[in-house]
């Protein structure tokens, strides 16, 4: 696994996201991914794509930087701060936020298995 790989994927992730582009994200989260919110509520991949399918996430504006990628054997952990603007059920969601996620080879994709966020501000 190449860290461009990688950072491609991260790339194709955040633009799925921006665009809440349902099918792209089926594809590139893991189908037993776990993702733990700033509230501590672990999410699965199916509430994920649910909230983008129903409307209730909705992204207006979203910016990386401090990338940082780790390849172990075929895994990958990136750790990136992340601009947020956007809404998930008409309430506002703004700050800048430390996520970590951890990818994985799975068949010929890279898929996003693991994830984390915290609110830096």
């Amino acid at each position: 696994m190449k860290i461009e790989t990688v950072v491609n994927a991260e790339i194709e992730l955040l633009t799925a996201i921006k665009k809440s582009d349902v099918l792209a994200l089926d594809t590139i989260l893991h189908d037993d991914l776990l993702f733990n919110m700033p509230d501590g509520q672990t999410i699965t991949k199916e509430f994920d794509l649910q909230a983008y399918r129903s409307g209730k996430m909705k992204i207006d504006s979203l910016e990386a930087s401090d990338q940082i990628v780790n390849i172990i054997e075929n895994t990958a952990v990136v750790a990136v701060t992340v601009s947020l603007k956007g809404t998930y059920d008409a309430t506002a969601i703004n700050g800048v936020f430390k996520y970590i996620r951890v990818w994985k080879k799975s068949g010929k994709n890279l898929k996003v298995i693991a994830g984390s966020c915290v609110q830096l501000a």
